[in-house]
């Protein structure tokens, strides 16, 4: 596996893997896949704000991404962030979600950043709760039935992990 920044010639293959989370999977509540466009533009947007977005290549295939939002635009939150990560699904359970994970939370610490969040679509996303409880996230609360998909109610798990000093110390 190779992790490397996200590029505009990676759209297709992210797009693919997200539209699969959309249509059949629950860590997401959007219901229609977003175009190759709208990709573009989320990436687009991520990157123009200085920020992470990385795939992880596979064989010469994008089998996965993360990346790394603001958590809220106000001013005040502007050393949190929130992650999010698409694995293939026939590229899951082999640490390609570990392995992005840890490579943005490295980034998100070298550059100052003191708090991460993540935003667990469904309660029963083991693998993704897994992932992050293995890369020292811890559970906040989980908001019961606030998503309905797929013919059923869908919980949201919050979690959170420090980032450097967390909050010992003021920012820079």
């Amino acid at each position: 596996m190779e992790i490397i920044q996200a590029e505009e010639h990676h759209i297709p293959a992210i797009q693919k893997i997200y539209a699969w989370h959309v249509l059949h999977g629950t860590a997401t509540f959007e219901t229609e896949p977003p175009s190759e466009a709208e990709m573009l533009n989320r990436l687009r947007k991520i990157q123009q704000a200085g920020l992470l977005w990385l795939v992880v290549i596979h064989d010469g295939e994008v089998k996965g991404y993360c990346y790394l939002g603001r958590y809220r635009e106000r001013f005040a939150y502007r050393f949190t962030l929130e992650d999010s990560i698409y694995i293939n699904v026939d590229f899951q359970k082999r640490g390609a979600g570990r392995a992005l994970l840890e490579c943005a939370i490295s980034w998100a610490e070298q550059k100052g950043f003191r708090q991460l969040l993540a935003v667990v679509g469904d309660s029963a996303n083991q693998g993704s709760l897994n992932v992050h409880y293995a890369s020292g996230y811890k559970l906040i609360g989980t908001l019961e039935s606030v998503g309905f998909k797929h013919g059923r109610w869908l919980d949201t798990v919050i979690m959170q992990r420090d980032l450097g000093e967390g909050n010992r110390t003021d920012p820079l």
